[in-house]
């Protein structure tokens, strides 16, 4: 199985949901600002990786994950999903792809955060908002990824798209 997890610029809540995927965050408390700092990607990302879809590791049950920045184009997931069922259909692959949007779980602080870090390059201003966003929103978080995890291996669907509405 493949979990690919989206967002707007794919360099905060997707990097957060993979580390909590992979195990790499305790989830039994609010994260440090270390933690959050040293997640892979955790605002790493420019405007040029929008679209870029980034390996994060293997989970504990063999399967792999994703991260990918969709900026505000509501088009890519759908696209995507449609080339992974073409595929699947043209070369018989069995692989279930999961697309899980985390954009649902970003609060206001991270989202002027990674304006004024990522868009502006003012990181003493944007950082210390990224990590407030990222301590107010972590249990969020963890509830889309173990969500996640759950449609994952109860579908049978050969790709799903969980939009996380709910998780806000």
């Amino acid at each position: 199985m493949i979990y690919v997890y989206d967002d707007y610029a794919g360099t905060h809540s997707t990097a957060l949901a993979a580390a909590y995927h992979l195990k790499k965050l305790p989830t039994d408390r609010k994260l440090t600002k270390e933690e959050i700092l040293n997640v892979d990607y955790f605002n790493q990302l420019t405007k040029d990786d929008f679209g870029k879809i980034f390996f994060h590791g293997i989970d504990e049950d063999g399967n792999s994950v994703y991260t990918i920045g969709r900026k505000r184009n509501k088009l890519v997931i759908p696209a995507l999903e449609n080339l992974c069922l073409l595929l699947e259909d043209a070369f018989h692959q069995h692989e279930k792809i999961i697309f899980s949007n985390t954009s649902p779980t970003v609060p206001l602080a991270m989202t002027f955060g990674g304006f004024f870090s990522r868009g502006l390059g003012i990181d003493f201003i944007g950082v210390p908002l990224l990590v407030l966003g990222a301590k107010q929103c972590c249990n969020d978080i963890v509830q889309v990824v173990e969500y996640t995890k759950r449609i994952g291996k109860s579908t049978n669907k050969k790709v799903v798209v969980l939009e996380n509405k709910n998780f806000k």
